[in-house]
């Protein structure tokens, strides 16, 4: 059986190549690849800034859905034609991909592989940083900073469906309204120039229980000084920078953590109990569309290299995806 893929030439340069698709080991599926995800940590691999492990694929692509094609030993529950959705340890950008079994969802029936296909890497990320990490709590308050990314639109509906407050910053109006309608009490666009200002117009400052930070940078100081006594701040990417100069009186007096994450960071076995959660905790709200996953496009495998670019831009609102399955 034939697989397609994209190959990394350099960090501007992407091709489409062929080889023999993989088989699947013990605990393991492979995966007849419909829809890839596209998620910054393949951008930042591109770029050789995200250092692939040992074990994992050399070729981009965290999370897939589409369907079953074989079964590797012991594996039990599955079956050949089913509809799944998985993470994947590198080589979601393929037409075909591998996935240890504890690490897939089953598709619920209301869904499709694409809308699928936008679920395993937030789902993952938003439960263990906002609910393992930040233990937040229903009647808490959540900062969600990117609140039109993929990963931060699910954040929000997470957090308002487990009763929580959710405040979200997004850039421009128009990304604002949209992070508005999924939920959120109130959101910020951080384009329009002081965001701290705005948090202290709005009575927020000390008041933040949980922060879920995909910026880094200069958002830093202001989510020291926007945390609750007691706050959590969880940092999962670094857009605005990797490096910042904080006030540590705040850490001290307001007794913060500052935490963060990544999820090859994880480990196997942490993504492994990430996702039993995820089933018992999460999927029925996407079973009854509670959450729906936010797709902004979907360009064909061949564009990865124009998915990245639209990625790198953050013009996008919700998920991007790869069409995989004409490849």
């Amino acid at each position: 059986m034939q697989r397609h893929y994209i190959n990394i030439i350099d960090q501007d340069s992407l091709t489409l190549e062929t080889d023999e698709a993989p088989s699947p080991a013990a605990g393991e599926l492979l995966i007849a690849v419909d829809f890839a995800g596209v998620n910054r940590a393949d951008v930042l691999q591109r770029m050789g800034l995200y250092p692939v492990p040992e074990d994992a694929s050399p070729i981009m692509g965290l999370e897939v859905a589409g369907t079953v094609a074989a079964l590797g030993a012991s594996v039990e529950g599955w079956a050949v034609g089913d509809k799944v959705c998985a993470l994947v340890h590198g080589g979601g950008y393929a037409s075909h991909a591998i996935a240890r079994t504890d690490h897939c969802l089953h598709v619920p029936t209301n869904l499709d592989t694409k809308t699928a296909a936008a679920l395993p890497e937030a789902l993952l990320t938003v439960w263990h940083n906002v609910f393992t990490l930040g233990q937040l709590k229903a009647g808490e308050t959540l900062l969600v900073h990117g609140g039109g990314s993929g990963i931060g639109s699910i954040a929000v509906q997470l957090a308002k469906a487990r009763d929580a407050k959710v405040i979200a910053t997004a850039g421009g109006a128009e990304k604002c309204a949209a992070v508005k309608a999924l939920g959120a009490d109130d959101v910020i666009d951080y384009q329009a120039g002081n965001l701290l200002g705005a948090l202290t117009d709005r009575g927020l400052i000390g008041h933040i229980d949980v922060i879920l930070d995909i910026a880094g940078g200069d958002f830093t100081n202001i989510n020291l000084a926007a945390a609750a006594p007691d706050g959590r701040i969880v940092c999962i990417g670094v857009m605005r920078g990797s490096k910042a100069e904080i006030e540590l009186f705040h850490i001290l007096m307001k007794r913060l953590v500052l935490t963060g994450s990544t999820l090859r960071g994880m480990g196997v076995s942490r993504r492994a109990a990430g996702f039993n959660d995820i089933q018992r905790e999460v999927m029925p709200l996407v079973k009854t569309g509670v959450i729906k996953p936010i797709i902004h496009s979907c360009v064909p495998l061949a564009a990865a290299m124009s998915a990245h670019e639209l990625m790198q831009s953050g013009e996008h609102m919700g998920k991007i995806l790869m069409d995989c399955s004409a490849s």
